[in-house]
């Protein structure tokens, strides 16, 4: 070409300041044309090209601001569940001669709440169990629920074995509208607003045991119980109504402290009476005592079975399982269910305390507590104990024994009544089951309500009277 554009230097190189104008003019939309500067406007292909480019450009950048969102919220989140703690507090007998029934029920909540910590916790926020040792005295009962309370502030309780440190605990709940569940078969007459009931009331153990001895083993009834504990006394009057209306007889009733070691005075009496069927309601090592003195004095299971309303899998740990196979108890849940359920938690189990560890129906009860807690706190999205309350009033969950739900009148639990037999395993072997879950009834058809308040007073005073009797009688000796 006769023209030539003049050159010009940058950085250090000479470039031709016509190609120069043409790279800019290209990125700029202007074309040349043989050497010249053509302004024509530019394709519809280059520039659908330039605005594909752009979109994609802008989409990217959105994709990765969503991204890096996505990231920070889930971040945020895990570092606020991991920050956010909810206390429960769990009160039971960790020492002292309700010890062996009540231990394995800690474990049992302790189970249940690794589990839910494991699946990201309750509310978005990470369970943390306070464990305190109720020693076997109500009074101890009534102030570890206080420390709990007011010094731990632990929104909910789960524990109590017997009616006195259910009842010690009860006051304090109430008095700061906290939220106590109580996980063990009891002798009924009551309906508290700050307690859920996960065990049995009456029409769901004792009747039905006592209905079934009647059917298949005699009907002269001799009753055992512990004498510190308004429950065995309770649970004996609603038995005794119940012999009466069917027809039976009962031949014997008597009460052995909790504590015990010389049981054979009563055994004698047992003997001479000559009963078809014992119904004891003797809890904790008053069981090894008793059964033991029974044995060696030739009572076998062949002579005269026990049917028990305290006694299963954990406690018979303690005891003789030889001597025992054959006996019956009556419960809501045994090990040896089969559904799939049961056997995913009592695998659960094992793989975290042993295989050769028993799970009794105070345990699976306090468990399933634990779920249908945690399932409230989750619809209440508050764990207040006043809110979950309200929320837990007819609710149902699917846990090992089966359906559970809570009665929202009574705040007692729908449950399935099961008779078991003692197998050489230490398991139970189921001979009945009600099939369905039965509505819980607090009060017995026997007496009126207020026929039981009177007789429940009367009885709770008799007990604290024998038992300041038995302490003095103590101090006397000393």
């Amino acid at each position: 070409m006769a023209h030539w554009c003049k050159y010009i230097r940058l950085f250090g190189s000479t470039f031709p300041a016509r190609a120069l104008r043409q790279a800019q003019g290209e990125r700029d939309g202007t074309r040349f044309v043989c050497g010249k500067e053509n302004h024509s406007p530019p394709s519809e292909f280059s520039m659908f090209k330039r605005r594909a480019g752009n979109i994609a450009l802008i989409i990217s950048l959105l994709a990765s601001i969503i991204t890096i969102g996505v990231l920070g919220v889930g971040v945020y989140r895990f570092v606020l569940r991991k920050a956010r703690v909810i206390k429960i507090g769990i009160l039971h007998s960790m020492t002292g001669p309700l010890a062996i029934s009540e231990l394995p029920v800690i474990d049992a909540v302790l189970l249940a709440v690794e589990e839910l910590n494991e699946k990201g916790g309750v509310f978005d926020s990470q369970v943390h169990a306070v464990v305190a040792d109720g020693k076997s005295d109500p009074a101890v009962f009534a102030s570890e629920a206080e420390r709990l309370v007011t010094e731990e502030g632990v929104s909910v309780i789960f524990g109590c074995w017997t009616a006195t440190s259910r009842r010690a605990v009860e006051k304090v709940v109430e008095k700061h509208d906290n939220l106590l569940f109580f996980p063990v078969q009891y002798e009924g007459l009551e309906v508290h607003p700050r307690v859920i009931y996960t065990g049995a009331t009456p029409n769901q153990q004792l009747l039905p045991g006592l209905t079934w001895c009647f059917d298949n083993l005699g009907k002269r009834f001799y009753l055992v119980g512990i004498e510190e504990d308004p429950y065995s006394r309770v649970a004996n009057k609603i038995l005794i109504d119940h012999i009466g209306h069917l027809g039976g007889e009962v031949v014997g009733e008597e009460y052995v402290s909790v504590s015990v070691t010389d049981v054979k005075p009563i055994v004698n009496q047992i003997i001479a009476a000559e009963p078809k069927v014992l119904l004891s309601t003797i809890e904790g090592e008053a069981n090894i005592a008793f059964f033991n003195e029974l044995r060696a004095q030739g009572v076998s299971v062949q002579k005269i079975p026990t049917m028990s309303f305290s006694i299963g899998e954990p406690e018979l740990t303690f005891l003789k399982v030889a001597d025992m196979v054959g006996d019956y108890a009556t419960w809501n849940y045994f090990q040896s269910l089969k559904p799939e359920r049961n056997i995913t938690f009592v695998e659960r189990f094992h793989a975290k305390y042993g295989e050769g560890r028993p799970i009794g129906d105070a345990m699976e009860a306090a468990y399933a507590a634990t779920y249908l807690w945690a399932q409230a706190v989750e619809r209440a999205a508050t764990s207040d104990p006043t809110d979950v309350i309200s929320k837990i009033k007819g609710a149902s969950r699917a846990v090992p024994e089966g359906i559970i739900s809570i009665d929202p009148e009574t705040h007692h639990s729908w449950k399935t009544v099961r008779i078991g037999q003692i197998r050489s395993n230490g398991q139970f072997h189921v001979v009945w089951s009600s099939q369905r879950p039965v509505r819980p009834e607090p009060w017995p058809p026997s007496r009126t309500r207020e026929q039981w308040e009177a007789l429940k007073e009367a009885l709770e005073y008799e007990t604290v009277t024998q038992i300041d009797e038995g302490e003095q009688d103590a101090n006397d000796l000393s």
